[in-house]
């Protein structure tokens, strides 16, 4: 018997969304379980909001098919899927007070008044605000609306809910209090969130998964710590956090290690999959890239420290390379910083150089296996 975590609740095979000629959602496969909370990441145009509506029922497939607790629910108007879905601008009923609105639900599906009244009653505590059920949504602040939205969507009990960059009108401060109240929300009642946001550290705060979308693709679903410290692609290096990359040739392959040749020098290090005359990219978080003025032993990459920024926690180190690409470098505050100009060896510790196959070896693999298909296989 599977584990309740195990359980998949919303499953995406071989989704497809056109608009005419434009595809913006391509071949999406994707299983989400019960009880998680999954954001779906990614920039403006990706195809994450469009995934979402499409499980909503607010947007058709075009392609593939959609399935809730193994239902197939294609054919289902949103209204008759188990789903709420919460918006970025609320979109309460302005004449409505705060009881009324989040009874809406319960009234529409004609349940009785009292047990409208004690849910209600329920909601208002949950998010915390008892007393108020009588303000107009123009007497409430952006949070306190937002958790009307919430409360309103969360009273009809749904299997699902879809939230679209809520936090999105919220100021700072407030965007990171809610940040936790609907994480802290999300586990107390143990549904399912779909999280959409295009914002890196919201993710990385709520969410159980993140599946990270380029242009319709889906490029990589993983733990937050995943996405984070181990990219499958330059484009989710890139996206999460900050990161250096440099572009770099394979120059030979030895027991487990690699030697690579960079603009702006040479390394030897761990790492298996690749091979000779290669090229690769190397993705180095700017808190593991380490700054020494002695040379250190595998790495040869030299450069001068243009610029030191103190921004709080932690000292931002800008250096630049012999070929102009500047690198960042976190350091700790207590650290002693190398002068203005200082000439440095960079280097980082072994597992924290990310080695990625770049988009050019796949054109040329692909070539290759067309190549060999076409001439009938190597002779």
């Amino acid at each position: 018997m599977a584990k309740m975590q195990d359980k998949v609740m919303i499953r995406l095979r071989d989704v497809d969304k056109c608009y005419g000629t434009n595809k913006v959602v391509k071949s999406l496969n994707l299983d989400i379980r019960e009880g998680e909370f999954l954001t779906l990441l990614g920039p403006s145009g990706c195809g994450k909001t469009t995934t979402l509506r499409m499980i909503a029922g607010f947007e058709e497939v075009t392609e593939g098919q959609i399935f809730l607790e193994g239902e197939n629910v294609e054919d289902k108007k949103p209204n008759q899927r188990d789903v709420n879905t919460v918006f970025q601008n609320y979109a309460l009923f302005p004449h409505m007070n705060v009881e009324d609105n989040i009874a809406f639900g319960l009234v529409e599906k004609k349940v009785k008044k009292p047990e409208i009244k004690r849910r209600v009653g329920e909601m208002l505590k949950m998010v915390q605000l008892e007393g108020m059920e009588k303000r107009l949504p123009a007497q409430m602040s952006g949070g306190q609306k937002q958790r009307v939205a919430i409360a309103r969507a969360l009273i009809n009990r749904p299997k699902v809910l879809l939230l679209d960059e809520p936090l999105g009108a919220l100021d700072l401060k407030l965007r990171k209090q809610m940040q936790f109240e609907l994480k802290h929300l999300q586990k107390k009642l143990g549904i399912t969130f779909i999280y959409v946001t295009h914002d890196q550290e919201e993710a990385l705060t709520m969410s159980d998964r993140i599946a990270v979308m380029n242009q319709g693709i889906l490029e990589q679903i993983g733990a937050p710590e995943e996405i984070y410290n181990r990219p499958a692609t330059k484009f989710v290096a890139d996206f999460i956090g900050e990161t250096n990359i440099f572009e770099a040739y394979v120059e030979e392959v030895m027991d487990g290690r690699i030697g690579i040749s960079l603009e702006a020098g040479t390394a030897a290090v761990k790492a298996a999959g690749f091979h000779k005359e290669e090229m690769v990219y190397i993705c180095v978080r700017p808190e593991n890239l380490k700054i020494s003025a002695e040379p250190v032993i595998d790495f040869n990459i030299r450069g001068k420290v243009k610029e030191h920024v103190f921004i709080g926690s932690v000292n931002k180190t800008i250096v630049e390379l012999v070929n102009g690409q500047e690198l960042k470098i976190t350091t700790q505050p207590d650290v002693e910083l190398l002068s203005m100009g200082s000439e440095v060896n960079l280097f980082w510790n072994e597992g924290k150089g990310i080695l990625l196959h770049t988009k050019e070896e796949q054109i040329y693999n692909l070539i290759e296996n067309t190549v060999k298909i076409e001439g009938g296989g190597d002779d």
